[in-house]
């Protein structure tokens, strides 16, 4: 007899701690590391808040960014913020590298037109 596995989702609000990070931004290294730093602390802070013990890889990750207004933009412009989120996740422990390997995505999505914030849904794949 074959049982089946149960695979875990986990999904989570982290609100921006401070502006996003954009591909199209031209920053010095130290204002993006500043941002990089922030992003990173405050999404493993709410990851160890909410997380269960650590999924098991791979994970398909998909981030929904929320912005107010209705101004046209680019979510894929912000990989630098998920980036640094992802990494706050491992971080966290709740998964244990950010390698191809371990993680497909993120994807990046439009949220709701709210306060600036990030929404992670983390789904096991096995």
């Amino acid at each position: 007899m074959v049982e089946a596995l149960s695979k875990r989702i986990l999904v989570f609000t982290v609100p921006a701690p401070c502006l996003f990070i954009n591909s199209n931004q031209r920053l010095n290294y130290h204002a993006k590391a500043k941002l990089t730093k922030i992003w990173r602390s405050a999404t493993e802070a709410e990851t160890r808040r909410v997380m269960n013990g650590p999924l098991t890889t791979p994970v398909r990750i998909t981030a929904k960014i929320h912005k107010p207004g209705n101004r046209i933009w680019d979510p894929n412009n912000l990989a630098p913020t998920t980036k640094a989120c992802v990494d706050g996740m491992v971080d966290a422990g709740l998964i244990t590298d950010d390698s191809w390997r371990e993680v497909e995505g993120p994807d990046h999505r439009r949220g709701a037109a709210l306060q600036d914030a990030i929404t992670f849904m983390i789904e096991e794949l096995t």
